[in-house]
């Protein structure tokens, strides 16, 4: 091989050895590198959410208060008896606690209490015109629509109602009082009523 020939065949080496590097050099910069501890695609970690304001303080639960109420209903024997419902009270917006459960008793049972057979003998029209709460005693001073309607037996119902709700509610001697007046004489019929209040104090 003349020395022409042998130069062509070098300068061939020497170009397919520049290719040779130029691809590999290629590859390297476009092919991905791997990382040990990246987020995959699909994977992206979420950064915790910033609070935007103070967190509020925590509010203590107060635990529930009832008040007792007295209605009228059977027991399982079929035999008619003075029934005790509890009503939900709150204080800081129901009032004095005694004056709550007269309130509930005016009302009346709840429609699931009728349902099952409860009922009230006093009458809605009363209304509740005083509870005076002195230190030594109670007055209850109701409406006359506590005293109309209904017969002596229904006013002997209510009267029985209205005692053992107050005494539930309270363990202060109770007086009670219409339109303004201790209550001593009641109804048309004359029933006579002793005060402070008892399950005695009703004249048959």
């Amino acid at each position: 091989m003349d020395s022409k020939k042998k130069q062509q065949f070098l300068m061939m080496l020497i170009g397919l050895a520049i290719i040779a590097v130029s691809v590999f050099v290629g590859m390297k910069v476009l092919s991905p590198i791997d990382l040990i501890g990246e987020e995959q695609p699909g994977a992206v970690a979420e950064e915790p959410e910033q609070p935007t304001s103070e967190p509020e303080p925590e509010v203590e639960k107060k635990e529930k208060e009832y008040v007792p109420v007295v209605f009228i209903g059977k027991n399982s024997a079929g035999d008619e008896v003075y029934k005790v419902v509890k009503r939900e009270y709150d204080k800081d917006i129901d009032g004095a606690k005694l004056r709550y459960a007269l309130n509930a008793l005016i009302m009346g049972p709840k429609q699931n209490e009728k349902i099952s057979g409860i009922y009230s003998e006093v009458p809605q029209s009363t209304t509740i015109l005083h509870v005076y709460d002195e230190s030594d005693k109670v007055i209850v001073d109701l409406s006359t629509g506590f005293v109309y309607g209904g017969g002596t037996e229904s006013i002997y119902k209510r009267l029985y109602q209205l005692i053992k709700t107050i005494s539930r509610n309270t363990t202060k001697p109770a007086y009670l009082y219409i339109d303004g007046k201790q209550a001593d004489v009641i109804g048309g019929d004359g029933i006579m009523i002793t005060q402070p209040l008892s399950e005695n104090s009703i004249g048959e």
